[in-house]
């Protein structure tokens, strides 16, 4: 627990660079004590309205707020939601001049309704058509020119069109070729171009869609998991060990909520990390928590192990806050060493 403290303790020297989806989550607070007259739906009372950065700009919110150093590049559109994008981000210290603005395109927004604690409906806004070629030459030649100034590459997919195959390729060669650290928080249909990144951090669903689409383009029936029936924990395992070696990962951290994450590592070791949640309010963004600390881990010093073991910290912190959460450094050293207390009584 000492050691992992340390390396916490570290993170303020990391440099990351997320790449990827930019989504503004606006959340609409308030209370419910009737019906509507007009249909069966509850009228929310509304009394406050908040925003907080999302998608990959909540990955550089969670960095931030571990006190790392950190490059946003991504796409907002040309109106009043990219402003408020922009001054949410400037709040938070992160830089916003490696975001593009594409004006054929909207800023994708999540709208959240939540009634006391218990989200009600959720309304998106968003385009997902691949970028202009311009866009993406643009966006390659920010990323070329300051590949030097970061530790690690986040690539946070999340199927809006930023992350589209010809950047996403380009990407991977350029943090190869420097050796940088590349996470990648993936999407289902793009697993088979993820090939020889570091690790991936799919969740449990994400793992399960992936191999159905592998397996149908597998021409050489490497994929044996079984398809036809419940994806179970056996399936789990063979699934990402078949896909750690299709891509030629380091590791695969797979996310399985109450279960906790499993950690595979190209060794061949399997690790099991039971979950540290002792409350649940709000999975939105755990994953966000969990690729931006086990990335900060590799950053430095850590294992793949140990930084398994930080990123479950800091979702079973996140998870018990309502709506798009973060941690602190303070808040994650503090529940590693209430850990080591609890085992320690034990």
């Amino acid at each position: 627990m000492q050691r992992l403290k340390e390396i916490v303790h570290r993170f303020s020297k990391a440099r990351v660079l997320i790449i990827g989806d930019l989504i503004l989550d606006e959340y609409i607070w308030g209370n419910v004590d009737r019906i509507s007259p007009e249909a069966p739906v509850p009228v929310l009372w509304a009394n406050k309205r908040t925003f907080v950065p999302g998608g990959a700009a909540n990955v550089a919110n969670n960095i931030r707020a571990l006190d790392g150093n950190v490059y946003l590049v991504g796409v907002a559109g040309k109106d009043k939601n990219s402003e408020i994008l922009f001054s949410e981000l400037r709040k938070r210290k992160i830089p916003v001049r490696g975001i593009f603005i594409e004006p054929q395109r909207h800023t994708t927004v999540k709208t959240r309704i939540i009634a006391g604690h218990q989200q009600v409906v959720r309304v998106d806004w968003e385009h997902t058509n691949a970028l202009p070629i311009s866009l993406n030459e643009r966006i390659l030649k920010f990323i070329e020119k300051n590949i030097k100034k970061f530790d690690a590459i986040i690539i946070e997919d999340y199927g809006k069109g930023v992350i589209n195959i010809p950047l996403l390729e380009a990407i991977i060669n350029l943090g190869r070729r420097y050796k940088k650290v590349i996470t990648v928080d993936p999407k289902e249909d793009h697993f088979q171009f993820y090939h020889g990144v570091t690790s991936i951090t799919p969740n449990r669903k994400e793992l399960e869609n992936a191999i159905r689409n592998l397996k149908v383009r597998d021409t050489r029936n490497r994929f044996k998991v079984h398809i036809d029936r419940l994806f179970s924990n056996k399936d789990v395992d063979v699934a990402a060990r078949q896909v750690l070696r299709y891509l030629d990962l380091e590791s695969i951290l797979v996310t399985m909520g109450e279960l906790g994450m499993q950690l595979f590592q190209r060794d061949g070791r399997v690790t099991h990390i039971p979950t540290h949640a002792q409350e649940v309010f709000d999975v939105s963004g755990a994953g966000d928590t969990v690729i931006s600390t086990f990335t900060m881990g590799l950053c430095s010093g850590a294992s793949k192990l140990e930084a398994a073991h930080i990123a479950n910290y800091a979702a079973g912190i996140v998870v018990g806050k309502i709506g798009t959460a973060t941690t602190t450094r303070e808040e994650l050293i503090e529940c590693i060493g209430k850990s080591a207390s609890d085992d320690n009584a034990r």
